[in-house]
């Protein structure tokens, strides 16, 4: 009782040192806490954007290219698959449901994607999330179009606004432009978190009607323009589409279904399972997070460093103090205890401080990183590898005590009681 008194009363004496070298603990273990929470709702976030998909089919060509143009709207697709094969597969006994996806145009930087309602009824993300509309209503006329949540936001639309699509622009503005057929806004999407926020949809129907007065990809001269009311949506035949999502009826099925797929002899296509996809390319990028780790791992260090500068200073003052206690019969493992106790206590008390702060931080941020960055933290506030890097760092906080501890150990009692000049 009388060693825990002096400890607290000797951190008492030194409290403005004592309260910078907690928060030092404090902040270096808040951010080791906030990088480990922030990776694991970016892979989350990563890694179920699709979900409930058993298969994902495009044009033959890689398997991550493939998933990058499908699902995040990154890169563009080699080839188009024809509207007779989307009809042959997903007339295909073995498949449940199939979304068809059709990508080639933009507006404003962000992506224009050709579907249909199925879309709506089957697509899934983080589980079994389906797509909700903050506003108005899904595709129905053939110039509807529904927003994703960020591209309603950036570029301050709401319903009945007007839109221009850009010939064959996946980014930026765009030099042809599809004006004098412009969209409605029907719909704008509740925020997903996903890439689903930052792209426009319009049906099937809709970006095939934009082409028609289009050859060969060059705008057609005023006379030969097709005015929008002459176009009527039961009236156009798609005929292709750049992918097309698919859920089989059972998990034998779909690797049959992939193994067809991908020697089908009408026409070479490529068939993906996005589980599996994501996780490879997760891992490939993998060393962002590892760079990451290691930086907060220094930050860290650079804390229990500072710790180890404050003991040493006080130690400096406190000589007078230790030749007492040992004048006073204290012996020198007793007083290497204090000291390592000490140490113990104040990375203890940083290390808890440290999580309150990130998960107070979490709770107050959550709504923002959301909308701004799409994390969405699920799951615990701390996991075992996170209990396991608290626990690491004050073990390293212990260990560090021994530094001034063993040093005051070798301190002679008349060094403490002498008179410096």
């Amino acid at each position: 009782m009388i060693f825990l008194r002096l400890a607290f009363k000797s951190l008492w004496n030194r409290r403005l040192t004592t309260s910078l070298t907690i928060l030092s603990i404090a902040l270096s273990s808040a951010l080791l806490l906030s990088v480990s929470r922030i990776k694991r709702a970016a892979e989350d976030g990563f890694t179920q954007t699709i979900s409930q998909t058993d298969l994902i089919v495009g044009a033959r060509s890689g398997p991550i290219n493939l998933l990058l143009y499908s699902v995040f709207n990154i890169g563009s697709a080699t080839n188009n698959i024809s509207w007779e094969t989307y009809q042959h597969f997903k007339a295909h006994p073995a498949v449940d449901w199939v979304i068809p996806y059709s990508l080639g145009d933009g507006h404003r930087g962000f992506r224009v994607v050709g579907t249909d309602d199925s879309f709506f009824e089957h697509y899934r993300f983080r589980g079994n999330q389906s797509i909700q509309l903050g506003e108005g209503n899904r595709l129905s006329g053939l110039w509807d179009v529904v927003l994703g949540s960020d591209v309603a936001k950036t570029l301050n639309y709401k319903l009945g606004d007007k839109i221009i699509v850009a010939h064959g622009v996946t980014s930026g503005e765009g030099v042809l432009k599809h004006d004098d057929k412009p969209f409605v806004v029907s719909g704008i999407m509740k925020a997903t978190g996903t890439a689903l926020d930052r792209s426009v949809y319009i049906t099937l129907q809709g970006l095939e009607g934009l082409h028609l007065d289009w050859q060969n990809g060059a705008m057609p001269k005023e006379s030969e323009r097709i005015s929008p009311e002459k176009i009527h949506k039961e009236e156009i035949k798609v005929k292709t589409i750049t992918a097309f999502f698919l859920r089989s009826k059972s998990r034998i099925d779909t690797l049959r279904l992939q193994r067809e797929i991908n020697t089908y002899l009408e026409e070479p296509m490529l068939a993906i399972i996005p589980g599996v996809t994501l996780s490879e390319l997760w891992r490939g990028i993998g060393y962002v997070e590892q760079a990451f780790q290691v930086i907060s791992w220094l930050v860290v260090a650079v804390g229990l460093v500072a710790m180890l500068v404050a003991l040493l200073t006080g130690l400096n003052e406190r000589r007078r103090e230790m030749s007492i206690l040992r004048a006073l019969g204290a012996s020198s493992s007793r007083i290497v205890a204090l000291l390592v106790f000490e140490s113990g206590l104040l990375t203890l008390v940083g290390v808890a401080f440290g999580f309150f702060v990130q998960l107070g931080a979490f709770v107050i941020l959550q709504s923002w990183l959301e909308h701004e960055f799409g994390l969405v933290l699920q799951g615990s506030s701390l996991t075992s590898i996170e209990a396991f890097y608290l626990i690491l760092t004050f073990v390293a906080g212990v260990l560090i005590g021994l530094v001034p501890a063993l040093r005051a150990r070798s301190m002679a009692l008349k060094d403490g009681l002498s008179v410096r000049v």
